[in-house]
């Protein structure tokens, strides 16, 4: 009959249960074929994204910097020059939650906490093998740097290359007052280019550290803490190793 309304046929549970399932069996071959595309024909990878700096880079500055830096390694390397690296950073019990083995039915917690941190000054010879910590509970400031420095200035054997970050206490105006002084001294201070914390071989050394050396059980208040660090600082360059050997810069 012209106008009368038609009634729709409304599908099935089943109905609906296979269409799902149909869908669900198409998303996943269409994921999987465009995988197996990116994969063999693109040559991509899945991996996780790394964070970078580089945008913000000076290229020419950068370029000239890294030159220098191989030059300056290559005198170290010939033993004319002895080539540190110095930063700073910092270690708490919130912590970095660091890989550990579990067994089954015993998982591993750590308890977050706030609290003070543990900030360290360090100073490492390019070969990784020769450290000098600096720590403490406050800020680290320029002063603390320049105590530092002038701590490890006794302590050179021959013409010493400091290599750091453009940090703002390593600009600060009572910093920039000691260059000359200590240059008279051995001690030449080197400026990486900016946003270059890659270029700073002391950083592996912090994150080898948070990561790899430190265990749950050394978070378990600021003093643990502060004596795990410090058997980690006393024993590198032999129970605790980084190998900078197939590292060019």
């Amino acid at each position: 009959m012209i106008g009368k309304k038609q009634s729709k046929i409304k599908p099935s549970d089943s109905e609906k249960s296979t269409s799902r399932t149909e869908r669900s069996i198409t998303e996943r071959l269409l994921s999987k074929n465009i995988r197996a595309f990116f994969k063999n024909t693109c040559r991509a990878s899945w991996k996780r994204a790394r964070k970078s700096l580089k945008s913000k880079q000076n290229t020419s500055e950068y370029a000239y910097k890294e030159d220098c830096l191989n030059d300056l390694l290559e005198l170290h390397q010939q033993s004319h020059i002895d080539l540190f690296y110095g930063d700073q950073a910092g270690f708490s019990l919130n912590c970095v939650v660091p890989y550990c083995w579990q067994f089954p039915d015993e998982p591993v917690y750590i308890l977050p906490q706030k609290g003070k941190n543990i900030n360290v000054f360090g100073l490492m010879n390019a070969d990784g093998n020769e450290l000098y910590t600096f720590d403490v509970k406050g800020t680290i400031n320029a002063d603390f740097v320049i105590n530092s420095i002038e701590i490890f200035i006794d302590k050179i054997r021959k013409p010493t290359v400091l290599v750091i970050d453009n940090a703002r206490i390593h600009h600060a105006k009572v910093f920039q007052e000691k260059l000359e002084l200590w240059q008279n001294k051995g001690l030449y201070i080197f400026y990486l280019p900016a946003y270059s914390p890659h270029l700073n071989r002391i950083e592996r050394l912090w994150r080898h550290t948070k990561y790899y050396w430190l265990k749950p059980s050394d978070y378990q208040d600021l003093e643990t803490l502060k004596k795990a660090l410090d058997k980690i600082w006393s024993k590198f360059g032999f129970d605790y190793q980084i190998d900078f050997s197939k590292i060019k810069i």
